[in-house]
């Protein structure tokens, strides 16, 4: 681990650290924001999960979540999106390779040599905050985009492993809409039904544990239509008895400024289950 940031903010710290990871085999950085509660013994962690063309330092940047963190006693991980590197295969276009991970660990030429971020953020991720920083193993999960799909499915896959979820604007049916099905058709193969495991749709319908889920989806996303379809989740979660809250907020679109205006609701979701 060597740190390669560090910046006061809020009575605490926002730093970035990069490290070897086994896992994908390449050198990752890490974004964490240390609240200043950590200076007193451990605190729980909110893991944020970015979304296409997203690395560590967009969430750190412009969600200001810092503030909200630092008032709630939180920490919060950040790690990139995807596998880095001169070695790391890579496409043409921002929704496959570098920045495009989708959290799959991909099983397909050449993408199965790196692209194992599901298994990075569900085992290496957590081991490694956990044995160099002062938390406790008490975490959440949240995310954007890319991201937020991520964010689902870990905790729907996960039982017992966060004990709180939520997403802005996820990719809820990636099975079932373009960004998805290029990213699983090329890391996981031809067969619809290994994509299911990383369909959040599909996933709750057989959910093993019931967290308190929060998704936040602007009315005025350019990609609601065509790439997110949000209402596809809210109905699988409905027949499942699922208690999710969908909030549709008019006049948001798929930026930072939706993120930032609602950051602060989402952390205090995740605070009270984190101290539960």
């Amino acid at each position: 681990m060597e740190r390669v940031e560090h910046h006061a903010s809020f009575g605490g710290v926002q730093e970035v650290w990069q490290h070897r990871s086994q896992t994908l085999d390449c050198t990752m950085r890490i974004a964490i924001y240390l609240p200043p509660q950590a200076q007193h013994g451990p605190v729980p962690v909110l893991y944020w999960l970015s979304g296409l063309t997203c690395s560590e330092q967009n969430f750190i940047t412009k969600a200001g979540a810092q503030r909200y963190a630092a008032e709630h006693g939180i920490v919060i991980v950040c790690p990139d999106t995807s596998p880095r590197g001169d070695g790391v295969a890579d496409a043409d276009g921002y929704d496959l390779g570098k920045g495009a991970g989708f959290y799959v660990n991909a099983t397909q030429a050449p993408w199965a040599a790196h692209y194992r971020m599901y298994d990075y953020v569900v085992e290496e991720l957590p081991t490694l905050i956990e044995a160099h920083f002062p938390v406790t193993d008490a975490r959440a999960i949240s995310g954007h985009s890319m991201g937020g799909h991520g964010a689902l499915v870990l905790a729907l896959r996960k039982p017992g492993r966060y004990r709180s979820v939520s997403a802005f604007s996820p990719i809820v049916a990636p099975s079932l809409v373009p960004w998805g099905q290029k990213a699983f058709a090329a890391y996981l193969g031809e067969d619809v039904e290994e994509w299911k495991q990383y369909d959040a749709s599909a996933l709750i319908k057989a959910a093993a544990e019931k967290l308190p889920m929060l998704i936040d989806q602007g009315e005025a996303d350019e990609f609601l239509d065509a790439q997110l379809q949000p209402w596809r989740l809210k109905d699988a979660a409905d027949a499942a008895g699922y208690p999710l809250y969908l909030r549709m907020q008019p006049g948001h679109d798929h930026s930072y400024y939706f993120i930032a205006s609602f950051i602060g609701e989402h952390i205090a979701h995740h605070a009270a289950a984190l101290r539960v």
